[in-house]
């Protein structure tokens, strides 16, 4: 960084240095306040771009740490760092954080500055909670989100904004004071038996915990983080608070705040509690599978179109959950794939539903159709999109979906089956979705003069397109990022999964070659490269792999792998 900076600070206090700019700003200079508040929207994506060309991918663990005595007396510490998961949440958070700001040019016409103040807290609340290695800093951050939230949907929403703002209050706070519970059973056990008191999260990873106290904090823990995903039966908070945000508001809640959910299930509650991970298994799949399936069955029923889209994000979540909780290696890293995949197709569907809405004034389906023929750009970036989300080859979608399927299909069948079908019903709403509204003849004459995209709108949809295909086309450098903490976190979780496939495909006792450990991996259902450090039959590194960085856990304390069917 120049000037010596830390990166990560950098990252996280730029968008509150526009967000103080913009408070002394006069309110009726709205031009200038919009350009402020996309410079520095753009300007924070900018500002990030190292963490994807600075990562190291062959270190293991944390980069670009920062760490800071905050309050002493509690072992609560600034800390700050990221992996590779982690630095993809950022980069995305960043990304839809510019292309949000810069949707709202038009559309927000009230208290501007107020609600361009309200993003960039917003986006800065959802970066700490990214970066965060101590669990109370983590906590500040998480809590600081739902303030700007609140007043995104109740202050610039629709007609019912206040209830839905209320709503998604309510569930997610409850959900937070519970998970807060749970953070301080981790402190005072941790403290019981080390006599430290910290807030560490990296120590926390290392910690064996009694497996009984385990499942209580996994239950705490799960309520917080399964009301943000949200999994059936939490979801109701989601189509309402959806329907009523503003545009913005509703591309930032689709493609990052959702993924704070699924994020505090990887980072903390598998590699901290992965005794009670496995007890928990098929309640998680099993509610994972409901949202999948009733979720698509609500999208195909609705007659809003931003609310057709809020029930494909219950659908395509559960996809996520299930994929996750297959505890292979194979689904966790589809499972995070495709929370990119899910941020940038289902924002880009919800600015699309602002583009349509903003000119008509209206979300009902039937009061469209035809649209390709007046607004053919707009037709054409909605099927890309469209295509996307339902996971057509050589778009993003295709390969998270892929992945989810090959990891859980060696777990059970019939998970995967029920997967697939969400699929397929996807991949119906959707299309009706897109014949309903594109096709067929211009009827509505309030249709017939809709101006197509101007060139503000098509910058918005660009980088986003730009991912689509590159993440569907050729997807390694995303998935080589995320490999070490799929390693770590399968290593905690199901430690022997790993240990166990070596030693039946690779014989290290002969001269295997680098792409035999790669074809081992497949074969037991690994991306390749994943088998980097694990014991082989002689105890040694798998061929042509770097030695494990971080000790293996204790065998004793080490769950036991799930069966595989």
């Amino acid at each position: 960084m120049p000037f010596n900076l830390p990166l990560l600070s950098t990252i996280l206090f730029f968008p509150l240095v526009g967000a103080l700019l913009l408070l002394v700003v006069p309110k009726r200079q709205e031009n200038a306040i919009r350009w402020i508040a996309n410079v520095f929207g753009v300007g924070g994506f900018l500002v990030s771009l190292p963490l994807w060309f600075d990562f190291d991918l062959a270190a293991a663990g944390f980069q670009f740490t920062e760490r800071t005595p905050w309050i002493p007396s509690i072992g609560a510490d600034y800390f700050l760092g990221v992996d590779g998961f982690s630095a993809l949440m950022v980069l995305l958070t960043t990304l839809m954080g510019a292309v949000a700001i810069l949707s709202a040019w038009t559309a927000i016409t009230e208290r501007v500055k107020e609600f361009y103040v309200s993003m960039l807290v917003l986006q800065a609340g959802m970066l700490g909670a990214f970066m965060a290695l101590d669990f109370i800093l983590f906590f500040l951050f998480w809590e600081v989100m739902l303030v700007p939230m609140y007043f995104l949907i109740g202050i610039w929403g629709s007609d019912r904004r206040l209830y839905s703002a209320i709503k998604f209050f309510i569930y997610t706070l409850v959900g937070s004071v519970v998970m807060l519970l749970g953070i301080l059973a981790l402190y005072f056990h941790y403290h019981s038996v080390t006599g430290v008191y910290t807030f560490d999260i990296t120590l926390y990873h290392q910690a064996s915990i009694p497996v009984d106290l385990q499942w209580w904090i996994f239950i705490a823990f799960f309520l917080g983080f399964a009301i943000k995903v949200p999994m059936f039966p939490f979801h109701t908070w989601l189509p309402d608070a959806h329907t009523d945000a503003p545009t913005a508001g509703s591309v930032i809640l689709a493609a990052v705040l959702l993924k704070m959910g699924t994020y505090g299930f990887i980072r903390f509650s598998m590699p901290i509690l992965p005794d009670a991970t496995q007890t928990f298994v098929p309640w998680v799949i099993g509610l994972s599978i409901i949202g999948i399936v009733y979720g698509a069955f609500c999208a195909l029923a609705q007659h809003d179109w931003k609310r057709l889209v809020a029930y494909s994000s219950v659908s395509h979540m559960g996809m996520v959950m299930i994929g996750m909780f297959a505890l292979t290696p194979v689904g966790l890293t589809g499972s995070i794939i495709q929370q990119i995949n899910h941020g940038i197709s289902t924002g880009a569907l919800f600015l699309l539903v602002g583009n349509v809405y903003e000119r008509r004034h209206t979300r009902e389906i039937s009061e469209y159709g035809g649209l390709s023929k007046v607004m053919p750009i707009y037709a054409t970036i909605f099927m890309v999109m469209t295509m996307s989300s339902i996971g057509l080859p050589l778009l993003n979608g295709f390969i998270g979906e892929l992945l989810i399927l090959q990891g859980v299909m060696v777990v059970s069948l019939m998970w995967a089956a029920f997967a697939a079908t969400g699929i397929v019903l996807g991949a119906a709403y959707m299309l009706w979705l897109y014949q309903r509204t594109m096709f067929g003849k211009v009827e509505n004459p309030k249709n017939e003069r809709l101006l197509d995209l101007n060139l503000r709108e098509v910058a918005t949809y660009v980088p986003l397109i730009i991912l689509a295909f590159w993440i569907g086309i050729y997807p390694a450098p995303f998935i080589n990022r995320v490999q070490p903490t799929v390693r770590q976190v399968v290593a905690r979780v199901n430690g022997t999964y790993a240990t166990q496939a070596t030693a039946s495909a690779v014989d290290c006792t002969d001269e295997a070659s680098p792409a035999a450990a790669d074809a081992a991996a497949v074969a037991a259902g690994m991306p390749a490269g994943m088998l980097a450090g694990v014991p082989c039959k002689d105890g040694h590194a798998a061929p042509g792999t770097a030695p494990p960085s971080t000790p293996a856990p204790d065998t004793a304390s080490s769950p036991s792998q799930p069966e595989v069917h």
